[in-house]
């Protein structure tokens, strides 16, 4: 079953459970611990004393569960925690809350084998789809009050950048445009994936040329490198490489998924190209802006050497360029839905989706445009897609930026998941190494984020894998369309764009995929 309503913790001045309380953090836990509070209502008062923001929402249940189960989750200053279910709203609520504590306490001091006992219930499950947000704009006053998680990760991505050009200081101004993808443990966050870069090229046939090198594109592909070196840990016959391995065996699905505890954010240093930087007033509102200025201005959008349209520009219609990809922004909102993975990973592993985007406040005040873009447009998708997949509405904040915004035009950019011995440097506008690059796969200078050197470590997985039927598919673009979910789910989505009037989604060319090695 799946739901899109949502609970939101307003204010119940009827009930005395939520007023602003008095005591000491301690003392509300102590409370709880001895029955004379519930679950639910300690969230409250915590949130109050402690003031964080928080958010007990209606989400999705998954696997093949009996019966009639309601699911809510609770997100803490935008992180989410694992799902409680019930057979009334108000059991999976408490639920919910009850899980969230068993995290949430144990960094107060408090001791988690010290917390009551859930109730006998299917266990918790990972959180698939947020609810409707609020009009609330966050502003860098809010983000400052907020957990320190907020702060980690930018930290993090400014160390493994500094590290990296550290080692390279004639690619320092390839910074700019900076994206970057966090796993977040109990012990932290880490840098796993890097990109940077600005521009596109024309679409390769042998797939050696990378033909969207914008900063996100490359963290992406950067990020599917990391998700192929854990799947050949996990499918090793070593068993502590296995142990290691973020990946963990789901009876359900019958594929691999990340291991409870384990959360994906992306940051970038600046609003993506696209819809994200629409006018701070607009509103998907048919009574105060009219059809024409909405499809303009919060619609598809297509890069064009380096300049970006909407789909409906007329003046896109005169380009003859071949250098033309989806915008950043359009990207980001289809990889909310059919996850960052891909179609050949999905052969393996469950959608990978993001819990949170955090953008630098270089040249950015307000992120609305990136909320209304990312998560309003396809709002309502998830009871149209197969098992699995959802529209996973990432928690959306200002940060502080890693890199100070400059004028610099250079076309290289640079790439990096973590693992590597050194960075690669690739030219936007050729798609391959250049010369000068301290990493280069051979004297052919394609480079190790292009199809082709995907394929190769798909084959290398598949092998692993013991997966005979992947394994004796030579084809690249024949093998995405054996990802029947995932080819579903794309279909799905981008004719649910058209049906809502954003535009169609831009088609490759037929051959650009038809090669297999």
């Amino acid at each position: 079953m799946r739901h899109d309503k949502s609970f939101h913790p307003a204010p119940f001045p009827f009930s005395s459970h939520f007023e602003k309380p008095k005591s000491s953090p301690k003392v509300l836990v102590e409370k709880y611990k001895k029955g004379e509070t519930n679950a639910v209502s300690l969230l409250h008062q915590l949130a109050q004393v402690l003031q964080f923001h928080l958010e007990i929402k209606e989400t999705v249940t998954t696997g093949n569960l009996p019966g009639f189960y309601f699911a809510f989750a609770v997100e803490i200053d935008g992180v989410q925690h694992k799902t409680g279910m019930g057979v009334t709203k108000k059991e999976a609520r408490l639920n919910a809350a009850k899980a969230a504590l068993e995290d949430f306490l144990p960094s107060l001091g408090c001791l988690k084998s010290d917390l009551p006992q859930t109730s006998d219930v299917p266990p918790p499950l990972p959180v698939k789809e947020e609810a409707a947000i609020s009009d609330r704009i966050p502003s860098r006053a809010f983000y400052e009050r907020k957990s320190s998680v907020n702060l980690q990760i930018p930290h993090a991505v400014k160390d493994q950048l500094s590290k990296l050009l550290n080692n390279h200081p004639e690619f320092s101004s390839c910074g700019e445009t900076t994206a970057a993808f966090i796993v977040k443990t109990s012990s932290g966050c880490e840098v796993v994936a890097l990109g940077t870069g600005n521009f596109n090229t024309k679409v390769s046939s042998n797939g050696r040329v990378v033909h969207d090198s914008h900063a996100v594109v490359t963290a992406r592909r950067s990020l599917m490198r990391y998700l192929y070196r854990h799947l050949l840990m996990y499918f090793s016959k070593n068993a502590n490489l296995t142990a290691k391995s973020i990946f963990t065996h789901n009876i359900d699905s019958k594929l691999l998924s990340l291991k409870s505890g384990i959360t994906l954010h992306l940051y970038v240093n600046q609003l993506p190209k696209g819809a994200a930087q629409i006018p701070t007033k607009l509103r998907l509102n048919p009574f105060s802006i009219t059809t024409w200025q909405v499809n303009s201005e919060i619609s598809l959008h297509l890069s064009v050497e380096g300049k970006v349209f909407s789909v409906f520009s007329s003046t896109l219609d005169n380009s003859a360029s071949e250098m033309v990809s989806m915008s950043t922004t359009d990207k980001i909102t289809q990889w909310q839905v059919l996850g960052y993975q891909g179609a050949l990973l999905s052969h393996f592993i469950e959608p990978v989706y993001v819990q949170s985007i955090l953008v630098g406040d270089s040249g950015c005040t307000e992120i609305r445009g990136m909320e209304m873009s990312v998560n309003q447009r396809v709002e309502g998708i998830t009871s149209l897609l197969p098992m699995f997949y959802c529209m996973m509405r990432p928690h959306i904040s200002l940060v502080p930026s890693v890199v100070t915004s400059d004028t610099s035009q250079l076309t290289c950019g640079i790439n990096w998941c973590e693992g590597d011995g050194s960075v690669e440097v690739v030219d936007g506008l050729e798609g391959k190494t250049i010369e000068e690059s301290p990493f280069k796969s051979g004297p052919a200078l394609a480079s190790r984020l292009c199809k082709a050197a995907m394929l190769h470590r798909f084959r290398l997985v598949a092998k692993e894998a013991q997966r005979q039927e992947l394994v004796t598919t030579s084809c690249y673009r024949e093998l995405k369309m054996m990802a029947k979910p995932y080819q579903e789910a794309k279909s799905v989505l981008r004719a649910y764009l058209s049906q809502q009037g954003f535009g169609s989604w831009l088609e490759k060319l037929p051959d650009s995929d038809n090669f297999n090695d």
